[in-house]
């Protein structure tokens, strides 16, 4: 079966939203205060734990690529239902 123009417009779509995601999550992450204090925000280095790159930091990119692309899907899929 060939694809149509619409089709990889928007396959496009929901990969470009997927990118912005996984870029935006972390930079949210890191401007919260709860990874400040883990990241060297807490006083004379109280409460550095360097752990939360290895344990929270994976999860917070994969689910800001993930859940916008699956918000995508869900809404194409509706969209497309509507109208047949």
């Amino acid at each position: 079966m060939a694809r149509t123009g619409g089709t990889d417009a928007v396959t496009c779509g929901g990969c470009a939203l997927s990118a912005v995601g996984a870029i935006t999550a972390p930079a949210v992450w890191l401007s919260m205060d709860r990874t400040d204090r883990h990241l060297g925000g807490g006083f004379e280095n109280e409460g550095m734990d360097y752990t939360v790159l290895f344990t929270e930091l994976p999860f917070v990119i994969l689910a800001g690529a993930f859940v916008p692309l699956l918000a995508f899907t869900l809404l194409v899929r509706w969209r497309d239902r509507r109208r047949g």
